[in-house]
């Protein structure tokens, strides 16, 4: 038996790995391609086909579903994951046709039995007899509205279609909502956020962001060959995530002896820039990290500093019980559905359930109150998730000021404008919302809340 070629064997593994065990892919992959030791083209190839087939797979299915005659839900997994990554190849992808199927039966012999082996030649022949375009038409055709079209072309659950277009139409930018669904679908440039004081991203060999002034974005290529990168002094980071973290660094003057937290800090991106600028300023931050993993994930990304702020593994819903009004400045990056990172974790979008907005609204809710209790009166304090949803976002803002005391939003948008390189298109709100397809982020909601000083 021929073996199947190892690019599309390590993109094959990663997807099980996501759909079974329910792996990250943009964690896996690089352990994988590490291992595998492939070429810079094998290993281009294998990213294109884990990811692509991830973004893609509900369309795919779609498209197996009418060949094959069947519901996707009866066909075995592993097999079902060979004829996606093969779907991939035949409607999206400049391989031949012969090839994808040859090394597609090929896989299967790895994960199936001599059924379905038969199974996915009979399968990929009907989805060669039509072309790309034909098939697509014939995807669409099954929608019964215009939101079901979208959610089948670009291949997003209905439900994230709806919340999608629920925000948009909120800021007065429906119309945006098909170019969103497709910004999704593009791999992101490689950001790099330079430390402040560790680096400057004029010493990368990149070109500046467009917004972040510790920014910097790579044409392509590994960013592990930037010496900075290597050295922990600059990190691959989304420039909406920088920031997000600017925005509470820079909202005001740094006044020596700050103290400074950073309340669910892994795995530890926002909370090095907030050490570096905090050490520039004089101040001082403390991270929090429940989980010890994650926790260990910070350590690791605070090792660059001399003296390396402290990690705490603290419960953060109490933090403001225990330290209460204690911190001038506090960063709540709470943990969300991720449902604006989907063009970097596109597993995101068929893993997350309408009701798991629900629960993480109330954990929301709780980390907003505790580090509300945690902040210093005169404080600053910046909500942050990388979810655009609403129940995610301004919801959780105004159900937690609606019982707090002595709590005002600030202007975000207005700080954002005086951090950013460039003016940032932003609709008129007391919050900033970052979309990949306007700014080229990811779509990170950012609102900064002050605490009434006591006179």
């Amino acid at each position: 038996m021929s073996q199947p070629q190892p690019a599309r064997r390590i993109a094959l593994d990663v997807i099980m790995a996501v759909r079974d065990s329910d792996a990250y892919a943009n964690l896996l992959l690089p352990v994988r391609l590490g291992r595998a030791k492939l070429s810079p083209e094998d290993a281009g190839l294998a990213t294109e086909l884990t990811y692509g087939t991830l973004r893609m797979q509900g369309y795919y299915d779609r498209v197996i579903a009418l060949a094959a005659g069947r519901d996707v839900s009866r066909i075995d997994p592993p097999v079902l994951d060979v004829l996606r990554l093969a779907c991939h190849q035949l409607l999206s992808m400049r391989v031949a046709q012969h090839a994808a199927v040859d090394e597609s039966v090929e896989l299967a012999k790895t994960v199936g039995s001599r059924s379905a082996v038969g199974f996915v030649n009979g399968v990929l022949r009907t989805i060669t007899r039509t072309d790309a375009a034909t098939w697509r038409e014939r995807v669409l055709a099954e929608a019964q509205t215009g939101e079901e079209r979208l959610a089948l072309e670009y291949s997003h659950p209905l439900w994230v279609v709806r919340a999608f277009r629920q925000v948009l139409t909120a800021e007065g930018r429906e119309a945006e909502l098909e170019g969103l669904l497709a910004a999704d679908n593009v791999a992101p440039r490689v950001s790099i956020a330079a430390l402040p004081g560790e680096s400057t991203p004029a010493e990368l060999d990149a070109y500046p962001a467009e917004f972040s002034p510790v920014g910097a974005i790579l044409d392509g290529g590994d960013p592990l060959q930037l010496k900075a990168v290597r050295e922990g002094r600059a990190r691959v980071q989304d420039e909406g995530s920088q920031l997000a973290a600017l925005a509470l660094s820079r909202a005001r003057p740094i006044a020596a002896g700050e103290r400074w937290l950073d309340l669910c800090a892994g795995p530890g991106g926002k909370a090095a820039l907030l050490a570096a600028e905090a050490l520039g300023g004089g101040a001082t931050l403390v991270a929090n990290e429940l989980v010890p993993a994650r926790a260990e994930l910070v350590r690791k990304a605070l090792a660059v500093f001399d003296s390396p702020p402290e990690v705490w593994e603290l419960d953060g819903t109490l933090v403001g019980e225990q330290f209460p009004g204690f911190f001038d400045r506090i960063l709540l990056d709470a943990p969300c559905t991720g449902l604006g990172a989907l063009r970097r974790r596109p597993e995101a979008r068929w893993r997350k359930q309408p009701s798991d907005v629900a629960g993480l609204g109330t954990l929301q809710a709780k980390l907003l109150g505790s580090a509300i209790a945690a902040l210093k009166p005169g404080g600053v304090l910046a909500y942050v998730t990388c979810s655009p949803h609403a129940a995610e976002t301004k919801s959780v803002v105004a159900s937690v000021l609606r019982k707090a005391q002595g709590i005002e939003r600030i202007d975000t948008p207005a700080v954002l404008q005086s951090v950013a390189r460039e003016r940032l298109d932003l609709p008129e709100a007391s919050h900033v919302q970052l979309w990949p397809h306007r700014h080229g982020t990811d779509a990170m909601f950012i609102q900064l809340l002050g605490k009434v000083a006591v006179l």
